[in-house]
């Protein structure tokens, strides 16, 4: 059985970007919309949603969409692929989440947005560090602590 065909506004996109398919694997193991998330473009991740893309899907480090969405630092996106459905407190091969990585990165507002989403600011990476103890700026460090 093939894959359903994408719809006609994402076919350039996944053309460009060496996609033959919504659920397709690129490079590092991205699907279209690991790749869309990390390059903060909304609409294409809007356009790859109402295409059926898998919100579970991780490359090849484990990530998941949300933890690209935490890469192009866009917090609109970031809560966009929350409320569709990407896990929020997924972890990667580490037991890294996005929530460590945005603190680690040094991205306050990215921090913020996934705490009023919800994230599990307790959870461990396998080396047994948190959020907080990754904080590499100020303003994440208070919001770790007061979470």
């Amino acid at each position: 059985m093939t894959a359903p065909h994408p719809p006609t506004d994402l076919a350039p996109w996944l053309t460009l970007h060496a996609y033959d398919s919504v659920q397709a694997r690129g490079r590092h193991g991205n699907t279209p919309l690991l790749h869309a998330a990390w390059r903060g473009e909304a609409a294409i991740v809007e356009a790859l949603l109402a295409a059926g893309a898998d919100l579970r899907a991780t490359n090849d480090d484990g990530n998941n969409a949300l933890w690209m969405a935490c890469v192009s630092a866009d917090a609109a996106l970031v809560e966009r692929l929350v409320r569709a459905g990407v896990p929020l407190d997924h972890r990667n091969a580490t037991g890294a989440t996005a929530l460590m990585y945005a603190a680690s990165s040094g991205k306050p507002d990215i921090v913020r947005t996934l705490l009023a989403l919800g994230a599990d600011a307790g959870l461990r990476t396998q080396d047994d560090f948190s959020a907080l103890d990754m904080a590499a700026d100020a303003d994440s460090l208070r919001l770790l602590r007061r979470a």
